[in-house]
């Protein structure tokens, strides 16, 4: 049975695309191959690790060349190499829903909290984690969702919870969250929709 071609958005660092690098070459993602990763950041490491693990990783600029031709570069790449699924791992663009509307229910992120809690516009990075200690919960996690036009509006797929501990620093929680959340449901999350595709093209 041939596997879903999936493809991975990145910005920076690339630590959620390492997390399906590692779950790939331990056969925990079976049903889909990365195929392909774009960032839209020149200097993101993301695209070494890509090199790195024998994946095609390419640049597409999107402050060059603007939201509209940025989109549709994407596409066309996506397109050429005949992606099933794409994910967002720590992709920093919010995407049109010209492009949204175009791959429905195949497109993917993973978001460092429980969603609805600190979720939307401008929740990324630290900023998620600083607001979940603000506010004083003493539990988050991290969502798989699908992507439509709202950001982290898509319906859930998958949750993970973690615990906040005494003493924690955003960047503390961050790292939790990586390692006991989002690096344990994306592959997950990808690996159960790869399933799917596969059984519905088989």
């Amino acid at each position: 049975m041939s596997k879903a071609r999936i493809a991975v958005l990145v910005s920076g660092g690339g630590t959620n695309l390492q997390a399906l690098i590692d779950a790939q070459n331990r056969g925990k993602l079976r049903s889909g191959e990365l195929a392909l990763v774009v960032s839209n950041n020149p200097d993101a490491f993301a695209v070494m690790r890509a090199k790195y693990a024998g994946i095609p990783g390419e640049v597409i600029n999107k402050k060059e060349l603007g939201q509209e031709a940025f989109e549709e570069k994407l596409i066309e790449r996506l397109e050429e190499e005949k992606i099933d699924i794409i994910v967002l791992a720590g992709f920093m663009c919010i995407l049109s829903e010209k492009f949204t509307s175009r791959f429905p229910g195949r497109i993917v992120n993973v978001h460092p909290a429980l969603i609805p809690s600190f979720c939307g516009k401008g929740y990324y990075g630290l900023k998620v984690h600083e607001e979940a200690l603000k506010y004083g919960v003493k539990v988050t996690g991290a969502t798989v969702h699908f992507v439509n036009e709202v950001p982290d509006g898509g319906r859930i797929i998958m949750q993970k919870a973690v615990n906040v501990e005494e003493g924690d620093t955003p960047e503390t929680l961050q790292r939790r969250v990586m390692e006991q959340a989002e690096w344990q449901i994306l592959p997950e999350a990808v690996e159960m929709l790869s399933k799917q595709i596969c059984e519905n093209n088989g």
